[in-house]
């Protein structure tokens, strides 16, 4: 979507009921009931080795960061200020993404004009771990309805290199400002028909014109920017694999993925061809991380299953990022029309401070085949290298020492 016309948790946990004494800690899974997870190894408590992590003296590993997560929540200065908004409704939440679109009607506009820049340039630099997240344009007239043989006439002059000074243009401007490393999302949604930049009258002529565009943005001194492929989820008019235009000039395989069509159940959406599965799969045979720059609510209205899915997918497939489309119909916070989805978006992300988290007990009734995490259960802190063998955190039951009641 652009600012213009816009349509648009679970964690694998290892838990441990035992002794802190005890020569071994027995690990029980916590799985969603569609997920079918091999037996966790178990994991002994012995010495500490001298200069291993964790032991005294040693170098503590720099601390695990969760995927980050943000909203659009609107395209100019004012969706900065609602970033803090956002954080507060979600009990302080750190939200590490800020994600704006450039307007697509003209090329000046597309160059990135620095007042629009400017806010979100301070936001990105008050911490260093956040992103910045900006889609661009590939071509003006956006949104006016060009025709297909006007687009792959435009194409062909921008794969021959005609609008590569518009590009410099914006690298420079990005890095005057500061955020040389800003993650840049050309040409989005271009398997579809909604754009002017959409890829089906020309694929070949899309993808050298990609090309240019990012071989012009890194040209720029100082740049440090990552780009995102970011086709919309399935099919649409064009297969978005033909689009596709290599990894030398992509960092990062995105999706938008919004709820529909109607009636389409959350696994349709995985399971369809170009869908999520698809996605997750063709990222990992590329070698590259994933991103959702655009999700949330659409054609089935509220609809909280989507919702809980949705986050649970996300926190299993760990994207680089992903930035909620917060306004309605898709919206959680800034749309009243969501009171259900809304509720489970907040439920399960807040607080979340961008460190893992233990899931805590369940106060639902738990599907069926989902195990029940033991209770008064307290996380370890057995250092990054552990966390990451394990597949997630160890935690002991505080009430050890009673042993096992029998009626």
């Amino acid at each position: 979507m652009n600012p213009g016309i816009r349509r648009r948790g679970a964690r694998l946990s290892l838990l441990v009921a035992g002794t802190v004494s005890a020569a071994a800690l027995a690990a029980v899974p916590s799985a969603h009931a569609t997920d079918v997870l091999p037996s966790p190894p178990v994991a002994s408590v012995g010495p500490v080795l001298p200069g291993a992590p964790g032991a005294p003296g040693a170098p503590a590993p720099p601390a695990a960061k969760a995927p980050a997560f943000g909203a659009y929540l609107h395209y100019g200065p004012r969706g900065v200020e609602r970033m803090s908004e956002l954080s507060e409704w979600l009990g302080g939440a750190e939200l590490r993404v800020g994600h704006t679109y450039l307007p697509g009607d003209r090329w000046s506009n597309i160059e990135g004009a620095p007042r629009f820049l400017e806010a979100w340039a301070d936001w990105r630099k008050e911490k260093a771990d956040r992103l910045f997240v900006l889609n661009v344009p590939m071509l003006e007239r956006n949104e006016e309805g060009v025709s297909d043989r006007e687009v792959a006439r435009l194409l062909r002059q921008g794969a021959a290199g005609r609008f590569d000074h518009h590009f410099r243009v914006l690298a420079e401007r990005l890095v005057g400002l500061g955020v040389p490393d800003t993650v840049l999302v050309p040409g989005w949604e271009m398997n579809g028909t909604t754009y002017t930049h959409r890829c089906g009258p020309d694929p070949e002529s899309w993808k050298k014109y990609w090309n240019r565009i990012v071989t012009t943005m890194r040209s720029v001194a100082g740049q440090e920017f990552r780009f995102d492929f970011t086709p919309s989820r399935g099919r649409d008019a064009v297969p978005w694999t033909q689009c596709y235009p290599g990894d030398d000039v992509v960092d990062i395989i995105g999706m938008d993925s919004y709820d529909q069509p109607r009636g389409m159940s959350f696994d349709e959406q995985v399971t369809e061809p170009f869908g999520l599965q698809d996605h997750v799969d063709f990222a990992a045979a590329h070698k590259k991380p994933i991103s959702y720059p655009e999700w949330g609510l659409f054609r089935n209205g509220d609809n909280e299953e989507y919702m809980r899915r949705m986050l649970r997918w996300m926190d299993e497939k760990k994207p680089l990022y992903n930035t909620v489309t917060d306004y309605c119909p898709h919206g959680v916070w800034q749309c009243k029309e969501n009171p259900g989805a809304s509720a489970v978006y907040r439920d399960l992300l807040s607080g979340r401070d961008g460190t893992p988290a233990v899931p805590t007990v369940p106060t639902a009734p738990a599907e069926p085949g989902d195990p029940v995490r033991p209770p008064e259960c307290s996380p370890l802190d057995l250092g990054d290298w552990v966390d990451y063998w394990l597949g997630g955190k160890l935690c002991v039951r505080l009430d050890w020492w009673q042993g096992e009641r029998r009626g």
